[in-house]
């Protein structure tokens, strides 16, 4: 009986894990293993050890990734989702562009208040390639109040190619830049990667 007892233990923890990740709406899934960090700048605020635990979320800190295409950003961020979703965490990854896109439908619908309510309940937020595409001032409103309602109270991941200077050209609204920045620094961990794309060093055409 308390083997039996145990097995089923287990099995609902894999049913509660599996339920997690697949809630949180990963394009693909990515995983820790085997991945190196050799070529990521990593501040002497966080660890690899506090990322890969997922410290940072209990402390409603962020981490914005920084660097090329190609060079490891959305596979880190989306490992640390995986893991947080395994520790029991609530989880939510967008493709930016994405996000917007179900904020200004949402906001059409007349279900705003009922999109912003469930991020609400979530402990981390993924947006990955933030910067990639511009954005309306509507989007642009509406991104702000996402990431202004997650200050101190949720943690953020968000990937990136394009530095501070210019995120201007994201929103075309230096006061709603500077607003987005200031409440995403305060409690964040700037991590740089500095190599060269994966995916060009491991093309087929290459090969050839």
């Amino acid at each position: 009986m308390a083997k039996l007892l145990e097995m089923e233990i287990e099995h609902r923890e894999v049913v509660r894990k599996n339920r997690a990740i697949k809630s949180a709406n990963f394009d693909v899934i990515k995983t820790f293993e085997g991945y190196i960090f050799d070529d990521i700048q990593i501040p002497s605020s966080i660890s690899v050890d506090n990322i890969k635990s997922g410290d940072f979320i209990d402390r409603f800190e962020n981490l914005i990734l920084y660097g090329p295409v190609g060079t490891g950003k959305t596979h880190l961020a989306v490992a640390a989702g995986i893991d947080a979703c395994n520790k029991g965490k609530k989880v939510k990854y967008f493709r930016t562009a994405s996000l917007v896109n179900f904020l200004i439908d949402a906001k059409a619908k007349g279900e705003l208040n009922k999109f912003l309510k469930q991020l609400q309940k979530i402990d981390l937020l993924v947006c990955d390639e933030w910067g990639y595409l511009p954005l309306d001032i509507d989007g642009s409103q509406l991104l702000f109040q996402v990431i202004a309602d997650c200050y101190e109270r949720r943690s953020v991941i968000i990937t990136t190619n394009l530095e501070f200077s210019k995120w201007n050209n994201i929103f075309y609204n230096e006061r709603l830049t500077s607003a987005i920045i200031d409440r995403l620094i305060h409690h964040s961990h700037l991590l740089l990667f500095t190599g060269t794309s994966y995916r060009l060093r491991n093309s087929i055409m290459k090969s050839q």
